[in-house]
């Protein structure tokens, strides 16, 4: 019922000329735009939350562009022009298979650049804690709190929780677990793709002591730089959790600039490099939503 009352609002300032007023009023900004997972349709993966069905991604590309110019995420502190499309910026978190073979088809296809952030300890097909601990309902706030502040975010600490308490650990499906070296490689290969760091293991930053957190941080920028000629100093932190302390980290690991997982729009004026908002795009968006996410609008 929620959902549905949703799309009818959603529906409703679309058709009233809401989203098309607030893109014109932001003509020229950048938004970057948060994606996990692409996945054939009708497939139930994990964390629902993370894995957007292809089609769905495809329609959200042709949505973008015909409302958007898609420029490549390192280009986007450039200065706009005096007038354009609102500028749009994509990219993926964890380095999914799905999104590096069916979600890198679709960018190809449409000559659309796209930054892939890798957390290069699960490189190989390896799944994630979320995915493994998901119900078929998400996964539970309980089991997400406990992972991520008890047990820093560290999969094989949280496996082992998991375990002793008696949850289910999931197989999951090859599609939602990381990509292989070769997958990854010929992703990398591609058109306009870059890769950047997403952490070596993906813990919760903000809970390590600084030697674990400069290990974390300089590891990936060394494995990346040692197998691609496509790599971005930027960093997206995992979980979207950062501090003073992890943002200064960053900076001194040599970074150029660090995204969140939430936010909107980047500023017009003097962003934080070390705190770029994104826009989390979730997979049980309607296209008038993304549109509307996309103009700015009902973000997070």
């Amino acid at each position: 019922m929620r959902s549905a009352v949703k799309a009818v609002v959603e529906t409703g300032l679309d058709w009233a000329g809401v989203t098309r007023l607030a893109r014109h009023r932001m003509d020229g900004r950048v938004l970057v735009l948060a994606y996990h997972n692409v996945v054939p349709d009708g497939t139930a993966a994990g964390d629902l939350a993370n894995h957007l069905p292809v089609s769905r991604f495809a329609a959200q590309l042709e949505e973008l562009r015909a409302t958007h110019d898609v420029i490549p995420l390192s280009e986007m502190m450039r200065p706009a022009p005096a007038r354009g499309r609102p500028r749009v910026a994509i990219t993926f978190d964890d380095a999914y298979r799905g999104a590096v073979t069916l979600g890198v088809d679709e960018l190809t296809r449409r000559a659309m650049p796209a930054t892939i952030f890798v957390a290069p300890a699960f490189v190989g097909g390896r799944s994630f804690w979320w995915d493994a601990l998901a119900t078929p309902e998400g996964l539970d706030p309980a089991v997400r709190t406990r992972a991520l502040v008890d047990l820093a975010g560290g999969d094989e600490a949280i496996r082992r929780w998991a375990a002793s308490a008696g949850l289910v650990v999931a197989r999951v499906p090859d599609v939602a677990c990381a990509a292989s070296d070769e997958e990854l490689a010929r992703a990398a290969a591609r058109p306009g793709v870059t890769l950047g760091s997403h952490s070596w293991s993906h813990p919760n930053l903000t809970r390590l002591a600084p030697s674990e957190l400069a290990a974390e941080l300089s590891r990936p920028r060394e494995w990346l730089r040692a197998r691609f000629a496509n790599v971005i100093d930027w960093l997206a932190y995992p979980y979207g959790l950062h501090d003073k302390a992890v943002a200064a980290a960053a900076a001194g690991a040599g970074y150029a600039a660090a995204v969140a997982i939430s936010g909107g729009w980047v500023p017009r004026t003097a962003p934080d490099h070390f705190a770029i908002p994104r826009v989390n795009i979730a997979p049980g968006l309607s296209i008038r939503g993304f549109a509307l996410r996309a103009a700015g609008l009902l973000c997070d």
